[in-house]
């Protein structure tokens, strides 16, 4: 039988903030704004709410009950969680998705969450003052492409800090870093979007006022709502935004108690990162660029999805404009708010691989930990040293295996568990009263929408994998596959113990 995972949450409001903190990333505040220029303005909302409604919020309350249920089992990861629902065996391998998932998007996701740490740094030590935009464009460039040993050194000390962080446990580690870092990213989130609606021309420089890139971001393009690409890219934020398909909300609602209420809790997680993401998010990095660069110029930059482009090589120069002081700290709490959107989703990354070894071979939380930041260590080279192995990351596991895993785990729960059992876990111990039409969007329309995502993306999935490939994507690859079967047979392994679930 599985070892019993003695961990729990502190308080409610801690778990809501952690599971808040896991969804609240930096696609927030960079991919998300740029996303909806690219896909009809003010009209990108409807794809992406219809989305939320049919995927986000019916995905949130499978995995908040399939978390809880896994709990009672012991189990606090994917794989077993999927075996507590149906016994077959390709069920828990299938579950394997839900740690592969989270340590491979940790690999890069980690180097990213470094870029804000040393761009904190550099803000408060000034060293953007007196820098044209096409020298900060040129220092952005030159950090990327490893010039010095500055990106490594910011990128081990992220490591190690999540690392740390985890090692101290459930209420002493994630609980506590969500509990400073969410509040502190609301209250710097609220500054900088107040900052950047009053924005006027002629203030330190600025040519237009911060409401023009607000008033622009959500013009409507109506002709948008009629492509399908822009339905798959709305999917694909909501995915992004929530953490859905992860395992990482499985793992945290498994700490609740079997009475417990998940389906307000999942809610308040939900809605939360949505007003992070839709009126903060959309109210700090346009209007402030549009003030200073004008509309043709941002829409520039966000070709592609490069919201990063503009966090980090436009902001900076902004701020420098606004004198020393104001400068550092307004590039402190900007990225600082980024940080600890990072960090907080990191740290859920981390959680789901330590649980599985604590569970299922007896470690104990810091063994565990230190071998996952090992891992995301080892994984997260090739990313650093290669954009095209980076890619290959962020599309294979950021993209493809999150609609796998999520399309699995929507049919085991609502279709071979049953729909009945399912909303009985759901609604057990709730809140609030769960609209009854819920039970038949999870188990009709969810599965639906996933499949035409998925299929709707073969084509490119196709496309990506005969491409010509070069020794870092191949490396990539290799790594990526390794994982997998790794992670496969540590839960065979776990599955023949004697006395195993």
């Amino acid at each position: 039988m599985a070892i019993k995972n003695q961990e729990a949450w502190g308080s409610r409001i801690g778990l809501v903030l952690a599971m808040a903190g896991n969804a609240v990333g930096l696609g927030n505040f960079l991919r998300f704004p740029a996303q909806a220029i690219q896909n009809g303005g003010g009209a990108f909302i409807i794809p992406y709410l219809v989305c939320f409604v049919l995927m986000g919020i019916p995905l949130l309350y499978v995995e908040w009950a399939m978390g809880r249920y896994g709990g009672k089992s012991g189990q606090h990861s994917a794989p077993f969680m999927f075996d507590a629902l149906d016994k077959r065996f390709f069920w828990k391998y299938l579950g394997v998705l839900g740690i592969f998932t989270n340590l491979a998007i940790a690999a890069y996701y980690c180097y990213l969450e470094s870029w804000t740490m040393s761009w904190a740094y550099h803000s408060v030590a000034g060293h953007f003052m007196g820098k044209t935009q096409a020298e900060v464009s040129a220092f952005f460039s030159s950090y990327i492409g490893l010039t010095t040993v500055e990106p490594v050194v910011f990128w081990i000390l992220c490591v190690l800090l999540n690392t740390w962080v985890l090692s101290r446990g459930l209420k002493g580690g994630v609980e506590l870093a969500a509990k400073i870092g969410m509040p502190l990213l609301l209250i710097f989130g609220v500054i900088l979007a107040v900052r950047g609606v009053t924005l006027t021309a002629g203030e330190h420089g600025a040519v237009y006022n911060g409401v023009l890139g607000l008033s622009y971001l959500w013009e409507p393009d109506f002709s948008s709502i009629w492509d399908p690409v822009v339905w798959r890219n709305a999917a694909g934020q909501i995915f992004f935004t929530l953490s859905l398909g992860m395992g990482c909300v499985h793992c945290y609602a498994s700490y609740v108690k079997s009475g417990d209420d998940i389906a307000l809790n999942a809610m308040s997680a939900g809605w939360m990162n949505e007003f992070v993401e839709v009126v903060l998010g959309s109210a700090i990095i346009i209007p402030i660029a549009v003030g200073y660069l004008g509309v043709d110029k941002v829409i520039e930059m966000t070709k592609g999805g490069s919201g990063f482009g503009i966090g980090f090589v436009t902001l900076p120069f902004l701020f420098a404009q606004w004198g020393a002081l104001l400068s550092a700290l307004a590039g402190f709490m900007w990225f600082g708010l980024l940080f600890f959107a990072g960090i907080t989703s990191s740290l859920a990354m981390g959680t789901p691989c330590m649980a599985f070894m604590e569970d299922n071979f007896n470690w104990d939380r810091r063994k565990a930990a230190w071998t996952v930041g090992a891992a995301v260590l080892l994984l997260g080279i090739p990313c650093v040293l290669s954009q095209e192995a980076f890619n290959e990351f962020d599309y294979w596991v950021g993209t493809v295996s999150l609609v796998v895993f999520a399309l699995a785990e929507v049919i085991l729960f609502a279709w071979i568990f049953g729909m009945e059992k399912g909303w009985k876990e759901i609604t057990d111990g709730a809140d609030i009263t769960v609209p009854i039409v819920f039970k038949h969007i999870i188990k009709y329309v969810t599965p639906v929408f996933l499949l035409v995502v998925f299929f709707g993306s073969a084509p490119e999935m196709w496309a990506v994998l005969t491409k010509k490939i070069t020794p870092y994507v191949a490396v990539a690859r290799i790594l990526l596959a390794g994982l997998f079967v790794g992670i496969a047979r540590l839960v065979y392994i776990a599955h023949r113990k004697p006395g195993a679930l």
